[in-house]
């Protein structure tokens, strides 16, 4: 039978100095990414870190201080480091062909902005055809400003945890469970 870690990888999403300015719990999320990136390099799981880049934006354009991955985030030079420009990870960027070189058919979702990428590329790696574990307590997000009213930070993060908790997708596994729980 095929080891669980064979098939497995580890995403990070977006976790970088501009992106966090604002959300919730940015130390604890960095803790758990930590965490589970040493475990996974223990297993031989694969890990990548998206890295989302805008030239227009001068807080997120490639090169910038606020575009630079969280300097707390214990990231090897040997790590993948996929770049990307849009909301889903795997929109015009090589992480499907990453994965595929790994064989991962799991994916282990951590990162920042809940609502945006994190959950744009949840449910795309679902319809991929990716077996879904979204990390509840290594995401992160910032408060949610609407017409006419406001979600706060944590509300928005249990608000994504609780739609992917209730989830269904043909054939796909998911899960959301906290870092402690996830196996890789």
């Amino acid at each position: 039978m095929e080891s669980t870690q064979a098939r497995t990888a580890l995403l990070v999403i977006d976790m970088q100095e501009a992106v966090l300015a604002g959300c919730t719990d940015v130390a604890g999320v960095v803790t758990r990414i930590n965490d589970l990136l040493r475990r996974a390099r223990e297993a031989g799981t694969a890990i990548v870190f998206i890295q989302h880049g805008e030239a227009d934006d001068p807080e997120l354009a490639p090169g910038s201080p606020g575009w630079q991955l969280a300097g707390a985030l214990d990231r090897l030079d040997t790590d993948t480091v996929v770049p990307k420009c849009y909301r889903d990870s795997f929109a015009d960027t090589g992480l499907a062909e990453e994965l595929a070189k790994s064989g991962a058919q799991r994916l282990v979702l951590t990162g920042a902005q809940s609502d945006f990428c994190v959950q744009t590329t949840a449910l795309s790696a679902l319809a991929r055809g990716y077996d879904v574990t979204l990390v509840s307590d290594a995401h992160t997000t910032s408060p949610a400003a609407l017409a006419d009213a406001a979600l706060d930070a944590e509300a928005v993060v249990a608000f994504v945890n609780r739609r992917f908790e209730t989830l269904r997708y043909p054939g796909r596994s998911i899960e959301v469970l906290p870092a402690a729980e996830v196996l890789l």
